[in-house]
């Protein structure tokens, strides 16, 4: 009897523990700036349950965890105290490769012991800089981003008593994560789900007739397939250039490229020991893309006049907004053909559908030197990148090569 009054207690406790350790989650989002337009939100237990689930069910990786560096400090000792929920935010007005998150450190000392250990240079005023990744301590809290611009910003914005008063209900949805686009009080939100083998990020469960153009896509070899209608360009003009679509009136882009390792010749000029200049040639192996667009404007003059406002085209009739040369642009009956010379390839049939599919490439890896050997592993485990719509319904999709251990083991 003694034992049972024991246990059942003890039994509660441990249920109480469970249910706080691994489901308890406080669901205000404090570190989300009033002035922030996209939040990217993973659920962080959700994560973890995960990871710990795959792990249990590949033997393989036990043995390879106790393998690590000892001297390398592990983030779990790093002095950052685990969120529920990581938040990471992109400002309004700011370029879109900036992209900021805040967490809670309950060491800050230890965190910076964690910076230096991990190589990261000091930039002065506790600002701390590796590769692309800037970091900035503030008493209890790291400010971590893709740059440094927009920390002050997002510091004064903290200590505000006027905050965005955001709950994870209002943005995720029993899924892993959530992408959000806020305007005003209206937001969009998109799951974002991590499965075997692929990444998903959507709002609509209707992926069929985006799965079968897919399908379709993969039969070809092309590395580059894109066909976009006036929305789409609008949307995706706004990342790069938002006068663009408007300006240059838009309705309908088509792009089809593959990647080819050619030879640049490097020409220099140096002297002998007489004195005389002479010249001296290089080569080297570069990867150059081969192309054709189709776009298509529903005011042909005004986006001439735009291209040449933008002093995007030149005396030879080539279109140097595009940095791969030389190229040729021609103009037809309400579009504009632009097509690589060095060796034309044809444009793809049109299927009037909204897709953008990106096949990965040993070449394209190779190519990208701004990378680490650790980001080049990650993006050559890539197949191939597909954004999807239809309707009201966006479907992206980050599809990883076959192997034996799901993404979250491998990532």
């Amino acid at each position: 009897m003694k034992k049972k009054k024991i246990i059942v207690p003890l039994t509660l406790l441990l249920a109480a523990a469970l249910y706080f350790v691994f489901f308890y989650k406080n669901k205000t989002l404090k570190f989300v700036p009033e002035n922030a337009d996209v939040v990217v939100l993973i659920d962080v237990k959700r994560l973890t349950g995960q990871y710990i689930s795959s792990f249990i069910a590949h033997p393989s990786k036990w043995t390879e965890s106790k393998k690590k560096d000892k001297k390398t400090i592990s983030l779990k000792d790093s002095g950052i105290k685990t969120p529920d929920f990581l938040q990471i935010f992109h400002l309004k007005g700011t370029r879109f490769s900036e992209w900021y998150s805040v967490v809670e450190l309950k060491d800050p000392q230890k965190f910076l012991t964690y910076l230096k250990n991990h190589q990261f240079i000091s930039k002065g005023k506790n600002v701390f800089q590796k590769d692309q990744i800037f970091v900035r301590i503030e008493d209890e809290n790291g400010f971590i981003g893709s740059s440094a611009s927009g920390f002050e910003n997002i510091s004064q914005q903290l200590h505000s008593s006027e905050k965005r008063a955001l709950n994870a209900d209002q943005l995720i949805n029993n899924a892993l994560g959530s992408v959000s686009f806020i305007s005003g009080k209206t937001i969009q939100n998109f799951s974002i789900e991590l499965k075997s083998d692929e990444i998903e990020i959507k709002n609509t469960s209707e992926t069929g007739s985006l799965a079968s153009i897919v399908e379709d896509l993969q039969k070809k070899n092309h590395f580059l397939e894109i066909e976009l209608d006036a929305r789409n360009v609008k949307n995706y003009a706004r990342l790069f250039d938002k006068a663009f679509a408007d300006s240059a009136q838009i309705s309908y882009f088509k792009a089809t490229a593959d990647l080819e390792q050619v030879n640049d010749t490097i020409i220099s000029y140096g002297y002998d020991d007489n004195f005389n200049e002479i010249e001296k040639k290089t080569f080297q192996k570069i990867i150059q893309p081969n192309y054709v667009i189709n776009l298509q404007s529903s005011s042909p003059e005004r986006a001439w006049a735009y291209f040449q406002h933008q002093k995007w085209l030149n005396a030879q009739d080539q279109f140097t907004a595009i940095p791969f040369q030389p190229n040729q642009i021609e103009r037809g009956e309400g579009n504009f053909i632009i097509k690589s010379t060095r060796k034309p390839i044809v444009l793809s049939p049109k299927l009037k559908e909204n897709y953008i599919f990106v096949r990965n490439s040993p070449m394209l890896i190779s190519s990208l030197s701004i990378f680490s050997p650790a980001e080049k592993k990650i993006l050559s485990d890539i197949d191939y990148i597909f954004y999807g719509n239809k309707a009201n319904g966006y479907w992206l999709k980050i599809k990883a090569k076959k192997a034996e251990l799901p993404l979250i083991l491998r990532w």
